[in-house]
């Protein structure tokens, strides 16, 4: 008997049959994923075991598979006869056995194993949900779960949730506003105290505490003529620091009062809103302020102080409401600092307009108020005696242009930055008033009686050192007096022909200026308020000169302060706005040079000046202009 087949359809038919068969049995058989615990617990005996059977059957079908394509590809020999049909039918058979068998246990080893990733899968969402979605809150209700939300106008909700699961423990604010690390109380955490997650049904971010706008102004100010609400805001503190303020806001009480009453007088005056101001010097407060209140006796430098307490009578006299802090606990308890360590949001809105603080203080606001002290940058201006050029002020811009700096990259607008003295227009000019010897009996400073002598400037011992015989000529021609400080027990080493004081009251050294025909400078401090005032009681300020210029390239006081400034003397100012007959600057190698300064200076009247911006009135009308009109956003 003859069987006939078409080989293009019943061969096809059964290579696809087997084909088919193959790729299910790949399916079944492969693992999906081994997790590692799986694949740690079998033996390499188990695993090779595993490996021969699928490699014993794949090559049995890959037999089969040949033995039939092999036969449609016998395109002239189309009929199969009998024994041949046989042979293929006995071959299949002889493995149909022992190929349901092992098929079946392989259905049933997959079967346990899907049965085994899910269970697996099922207790890993339920952890993860648990985890990263949310559990039951209290502020949800008890039946309710959270979860991220994900709102493009949200970007970063997620990883802020995910922080905080990791760190919510770190800062004690975060309890203090509710956070228990449940997902629930970090999304309310999220949505209503920071802007980061959007807000729960029927709320919307206008609520954040911190974030509400306060009422407009409704007291005008009215210029003052009298400083008693300062006094009252600084008290009688036994800090030096706080004592040289007040003593110098005293001292000059007269005429802050006079000039606030020519500008109450003036057509010019104009009415504006009263101001809630806080002064917060941060170099006096801390570890920080320890160390300044320690030098403030020893001959420290004391123009920081100077500017403080202008300030301070400037504010007062213009009519604004002051307060006035050199202390951290106090700061936060002013600003409504949450407790712990300043990663969250202030409690409630910043309820001062204006916030005048130094570098220090500026880091202790950051440090205290989270996320509210970008929103209220605006409010802060910065004493800075030496100012922040822009190129320092944007940390980015700074690193990629190799700008260093100790004190910059705050990303402030420049014009925050106050300086003492005009350096340049990116900076506010703050400035200070020069003192007067104001004398009982109203003579004309013109006609004060000078003695023929110097007042050298440099309170402090080191200040000397390398400058004897420039102070040598000088002492040639008028006696030279010093008030170096001098530690009890401790033995000077400056020139005998130096007559030294010690460290005087403000009062004295006024009254030894007074007296003085030539303030000298050794080269050191920079750029402070004493010449200003020497000037404005009649003294010559005789300076040296400095070739090259000094500044942060080379010079150790300058390097690392946010400026590229080069200074060509010891007072850039003096030298180039005052000059002579009032400043002389000379080269302080140079003996000749010296004596012909001195030979000048002697031949000559000078009168006292002070320039009109280092006047009260010029103050308070400096100031109650960057008040009104200096809109910083």
């Amino acid at each position: 008997m003859r069987v006939a087949l078409r080989p293009r359809s019943g061969c096809l038919v059964l290579c696809l049959c087997l084909s088919l068969i193959t790729l299910l049995l790949q399916s079944l058989w492969v693992p999906l994923e081994m997790s590692g615990d799986e694949a740690a617990g079998k033996s390499p005996e188990e695993q090779g075991q595993h490996s021969v059977g699928f490699h014993r059957l794949a090559l049995r079908l890959e037999a089969l598979s040949t033995q039939v394509q092999r036969l449609s590809r016998e395109k002239d020999d189309i009929q199969l006869n009998r024994n041949d049909f046989s042979l293929l039918l006995q071959s299949f058979r002889k493995d149909q056995q022992g190929l349901a068998r092992f098929v079946e246990r392989e259905l049933q080893r997959v079967s346990q194993r899907l049965d085994q990733l899910n269970r697996h899968y099922h207790h890993h969402h339920e952890a993860h949900t648990q985890t990263l979605q949310g559990e039951i809150s209290p502020h949800t209700g008890p039946n309710e779960k959270c979860e991220v939300p994900m709102d493009p106008a949200y970007p970063v909700c997620a990883e802020k949730v995910e922080f905080l699961q990791a760190r919510w423990e770190s800062d004690p604010c975060y309890a203090f506003y509710g956070v228990n690390g449940t997902i629930c109380s970090i999304l309310t955490y999220l949505s209503q105290t920071e802007n980061f997650c959007p807000p729960h049904p029927g709320r919307n971010n206008s609520a954040l505490s911190w974030h509400q706008k306060r009422h407009p102004f409704t007291t005008k100010t009215d210029v003052r003529e009298t400083l008693s609400p300062l006094y009252e805001v600084i008290g009688n503190s036994s800090s030096p620091a706080i004592k040289f303020i007040r003593s110098r806001v005293e001292r000059m009480s007269a005429r802050w009062i006079e000039a606030g009453l020519r500008m109450k007088q003036s057509s010019s005056n104009t009415v504006s809103k009263q101001m809630k101001v806080l002064l917060y010097p941060g170099a006096l407060a801390g570890s920080v302020g320890q160390h300044f209140e320690a030098m403030v006796e020893k001959g420290g430098p004391l123009g920081e102080l100077v500017q403080w307490a202008d300030l301070s009578a400037c504010l007062t006299i213009l009519g604004h409401n002051l307060t006035f802090s050199t202390s951290q606990h106090q700061l936060h308890r002013l600003i409504g600092a949450a407790p712990g360590r300043g990663s969250c949001p202030i409690q409630r809105p910043l309820t001062f307009d204006l916030i005048y603080t130094d570098y220090h203080g500026l880091a202790h606001l950051q440090g205290a108020m989270g996320l509210a002290f970008q929103h209220y940058q605006c409010r802060f201006r910065i004493l800075d005696s030496f100012g922040t050029e822009p190129a320092f002020n944007l940390a980015t811009y700074a690193h990629s242009h190799g700008y260093k700096t100790l004190w910059g990259s705050w990303g402030l607008q420049p014009l925050q930055y106050m300086t003492m003295f005009p350096h340049t227009p990116d900076n506010s000019f703050l400035g200070f008033v020069s003192e007067e010897a104001v004398r009982k009996d109203k003579l004309e400073p013109e006609i004060y009686k000078k003695d023929s002598i110097a007042v050298v400037y440099g309170k402090q011992e080191y200040i000397w050192q390398g400058k004897s015989d420039y102070v040598r000529v000088i002492s040639e021609e008028l006696e030279t007096h010093a008030t170096v400080y001098q530690p009890p027990g401790h033995i000077f080493s400056l020139p005998s022909f130096v007559r030294n004081h010690g460290l005087l009251t403000q009062e004295l050294f006024l009254h030894l200026l007074r007296r003085a025909k030539i303030f000298v400078g050794l080269g050191f401090p920079y750029e402070g308020p004493a010449p200003i005032e020497a000037i404005a009681l009649g003294c010559a300020f005789l300076q040296p000169r400095f070739d090259p210029p000094h500044s942060s390239d080379n010079n150790d006081f300058y390097r690392g302060k946010p400026t590229t400034r080069k200074i060509s003397s010891q007072h850039p100012y003096a030298e180039h706005f005052i000059s002579e007959p009032h400043v002389w600057t000379v080269d302080m190698a140079n003996e000749t040079d010296i004596r012909e300064a001195i030979k000048d200076i002697l031949s000559t009247e000078v009168k006292p000046f002070i320039p009109h911006e280092f006047t009260c009135a010029g103050m308070l009308e400096r100031v109650r202009g960057y008040i009104t009109h200096q809109k910083v956003l």
